[in-house]
């Protein structure tokens, strides 16, 4: 397909999407769909890894359990389940073992934020060892 069919096609084509966000100690990778801090990867499961991508997108911002539910499991409606406060929880143990249990912290008024300030590393694109 020449660019221009791929533009038309797929007109958001130009938009780049960051391969790493870097909340504190904890390296998101995209790829790998999985964070690490230092050499040790932590095992997420496919939608943890979506729950701390979608935290790391806005750190210090609390997200509320309605905004988790539509943009991590595309529901756009609240049903009665606990499944966001068990994949936080599930989340916060595997951090606890590196040592960053308190990052993943819960909002007085509702809702949940990673606890460190954005910083322009928030974000980057290039490959990372």
């Amino acid at each position: 397909m020449k660019n221009s069919a791929a533009r038309r096609r797929f007109p958001d084509s130009d938009l780049l999407i960051p391969r790493f966000r870097e909340v504190g100690d904890l390296t998101l990778d995209l790829i790998h769909r999985d964070g690490r801090v230092d050499d040790r990867w932590l095992g997420f499961h496919p939608r943890e890894f979506e729950l701390v991508w979608r935290l790391a997108d806005t750190p210090g911002e609390p997200v509320t359990k309605r905004q988790l539910l539509a943009e991590v499991w595309r529901l756009n409606f609240e049903p009665s389940t606990n499944s966001v406060a068990v994949h936080v929880a599930r989340v916060r143990g595997k951090l606890l073992a590196v040592e960053l249990g308190g990052l993943l912290a819960t909002h007085p008024e509702g809702g949940y934020y990673l606890d460190c300030p954005a910083t322009p590393e928030t974000f980057r694109r290039e490959n990372h060892a």
